[in-house]
């Protein structure tokens, strides 16, 4: 099963396994990591699950953001980046297995 570090504003790194075929901001709401809200369920309509993509990763996600991850990007509580994503819309595969993100201060 893929795994995926979720690393916390404050550097605190928690480590799941995310089943291919869910998504990142699953894994992290299942396992309680602090952070991600997913406020709408993964409906791609809030902002509330922004991560940032290791720059090891970046490549291998699926690239940039989309236009309409984009528009919720632009009213999310944080800086946003290039590698700045939402975790709901990046889904495991094994070829994602060590994905490394990182979370915002806040997200609201």
């Amino acid at each position: 099963m893929p795994r995926v570090d979720y690393i916390a504003h404050d550097g605190t790194r928690t480590r799941v396994d995310v089943p291919a075929g869910e998504n990142v901001m699953r894994g992290a709401l299942y396992n309680g990591v602090e952070g991600i809200v997913g406020e709408c369920g993964g409906g791609l309509s809030c902002a509330t699950c922004h991560c940032y993509v290791d720059e090891a990763w970046a490549d291998r996600v699926g690239g940039p953001a989309t236009p309409a991850e984009e528009e919720l990007l632009a009213a999310a509580a944080t800086e946003v980046t290039p590698r700045s994503r939402l975790s709901c819309q990046i889904d495991m595969t094994d070829a994602l297995d060590g994905l490394v993100v990182h979370l915002p201060e806040s997200q609201y």
